[in-house]
């Protein structure tokens, strides 16, 4: 099996599709934050596929699609169009949304996320 990148028709349905799954608290979050999908760089990992599907942002971090472990992650950026940190988590766009409303009632992030593969030594 090959793998393909996500193509922008399948983003739009992963995020309407979890829309029809969020709450009303998510969804009003969720009309803040978002953008139109848009593809941002991502070294090494994003390399293959010409970036990373990002649907939203928030502050210096971003809500974008990983399309190699088929899940929504969070990340931060420093330059507008580059993700920082490579996730591997394979969370519904929902749930990252409710991340978002957690750190801000909380004052902080209490979402874990799976990093990149670790070499071997």
């Amino acid at each position: 099996m090959d793998w393909k990148p996500t193509s922008e028709g399948e983003i739009w349905d992963a995020i309407n599709e979890s829309y029809d799954q969020m709450t009303l608290e998510q969804r009003r979050v969720w009309e803040v934050i978002k953008l139109c999908p848009q593809k941002w760089s991502q070294e090494p990992y994003g390399n293959e596929g010409d970036g990373f599907w990002v649907v939203a942002l928030i502050g210096n971090t971003v809500i974008w699609f990983n399309d190699i472990e088929d899940g929504f992650n969070r990340s931060t950026f420093s330059e507008f169009g580059k993700i920082n940190e490579y996730r591997c988590n394979q969370d519904k766009l929902e749930w990252q949304v409710q991340n978002v409303i957690n750190q801000i009632r909380d004052g902080y992030d209490s979402a874990r996320y799976c990093g990149a593969p670790e070499p071997i030594v």
